[in-house]
């Protein structure tokens, strides 16, 4: 590890903050735009589900070539990708060309470049960050992240009300362009570790590895699918808690814009809080504290008669969650194999794609028949029963004693053959 890591953590941070500062203006113009020229629940759906099945089918792949390749490279790949497909779009647009298909292409290939990029940021910190600062810096980079979610919608309508939506794509074009140039020419890594044999790429191959490789390891097998459940049960506080607004409270555009503003301030509070705590000595055992409070929070939400004190519940929300993400990260990035962090760290790109939209499949049309209130209530308890797993299962406890160095195998299962 360089003696300058945090030199470069910092350039590394600043790229892609910027670079994801674009992204999120041109997500929110997007979403607006076809708001109010289509004021249509369908079309508003069909956009979102092409937001996340395409990051859901990529990301796999994405892990395989973090393992294989420079991730470097495919982060700025990734990224340039995604900056050509706003170029392309603003290029349509300035031509005349508003068409709701250019828009849902656009949405489509930004999904795919997320599904890349993703598990190779993960895998990519790792290398520039030494371990004992690794919750320190996941917790900036949420926190960093939360402030731009907090400042992008705004910026992005500001934006809105005095330019044309070409202008916010060629915006994207220039933060992506600043992005990539930052870390391809100032960040400098060493070569993550790999095995002496390393094999040519069979796609196939590689990712049944990886799934044998989460298999024969029974703590990161356990974590996954219990955080898949958590984000199953989280959907409906994260995406049906606008319409509880709108039905318990009023449907007054400042309702709705409290508790986004709450719950990213929330967010970037909860991001700084985490790093500079760093949770509890044993990360499962802040991976549950986190998950209960997220489930008395699903619970406070769906019982609470006033809105200001709703807000600061939102609000309790968004210091949570990364509470949950950060230590979950870590976990990750200290315990997982270096030349299969890629493909683990895709896997949890990509039921992370998938488990809240198909929560709000679930939840979503259930919330015209049932009380959101109720259903609130009934997915919070799950939740906090959920957070008592996390303790309960004997090989999480035993695997992540939390700061130990090098990737830890438990004694339960040995990987099979080479892996």
């Amino acid at each position: 590890m360089e003696t300058n890591w945090k030199k470069n953590t910092a350039l590394f941070l600043t790229g892609q903050a910027l670079s994801l500062f674009g992204s999120m203006l041109v997500q929110y113009a997007i979403l607006w735009y076809i708001t109010l020229k289509t004021q249509s629940g369908i079309t508003i759906t069909v956009f979102t589900i092409f937001g996340f099945l395409p990051m859901f089918f990529i990301s796999p792949f994405g892990g395989v070539w973090a393992d294989r390749f420079n991730r470097k490279y495919i982060i700025n790949i990734s990224d340039g990708v995604i900056a050509l497909a706003s170029l392309v779009i603003a290029a349509f647009l300035i031509f005349g060309y508003e068409s709701f298909g250019i828009l849902l292409a656009g949405t489509v290939v930004r999904s795919f470049g997320q599904g890349v990029q993703m598990p190779a940021v993960g895998a990519f910190i790792p290398q520039i960050v030494p371990e004992a600062h690794l919750t320190k810096m996941n917790g900036i980079q949420g926190s960093i992240q939360s402030f731009i979610t907090l400042t992008s919608p705004a910026a992005s309508a500001a934006l809105m009300s005095f330019t044309s939506l070409e202008i916010l794509f060629f915006l994207d074009v220039l933060t992506a362009a600043c992005g990539i140039s930052i870390l391809f020419f100032f960040v400098k890594a060493p070569k993550p570790e790999t095995p002496p044999e390393q094999k040519p790429v069979k796609y196939l191959r590689d990712l049944k590895e990886g799934f044998r490789y989460i298999k024969s390891h029974r703590h990161i097998l356990y974590l996954i699918v219990l955080s898949s459940v958590f984000m199953f049960f989280a959907s409906p506080s994260a995406m049906l808690t606008p319409l509880q607004v709108t039905r318990n409270f009023g449907n007054e555009v400042w309702r709705l814009s409290a508790i986004e503003i709450a719950f990213s301030a929330g967010m970037m509070a909860g991001g700084l809080a985490i790093g500079f705590w760093g949770g509890f000595k044993n990360r499962i055992f802040t991976i549950m504290l986190s998950c209960a409070l997220f489930g008395i929070e699903a619970i406070a939400l769906g019982v609470t008669p006033v809105f200001w004190l709703y807000i600061a519940v939102m609000a309790g929300v968004g210091v949570t969650m990364p509470l949950y993400n950060t230590p979950l990260m870590v976990i990750m990035q200290t315990t997982v194999a270096p030349e299969f962090m890629g493909r683990v760290l895709s896997v949890v790109t990509m039921l992370g794609s998938v488990m809240m939209p198909l929560g709000i499949l679930v939840f979503g049309p259930l919330s015209d028949t049932v009380s959101i209130n109720l259903i609130l209530v009934a997915t919070g308890l799950v939740m906090t029963l959920l957070s008592v797993l996390f303790a309960a299962i004997k090989p999480l406890r035993d695997a992540y004693p939390a700061r130990q160095m090098g990737p830890v195998l438990p004694p339960n299962k040995p990987p099979r053959g080479k892996l």
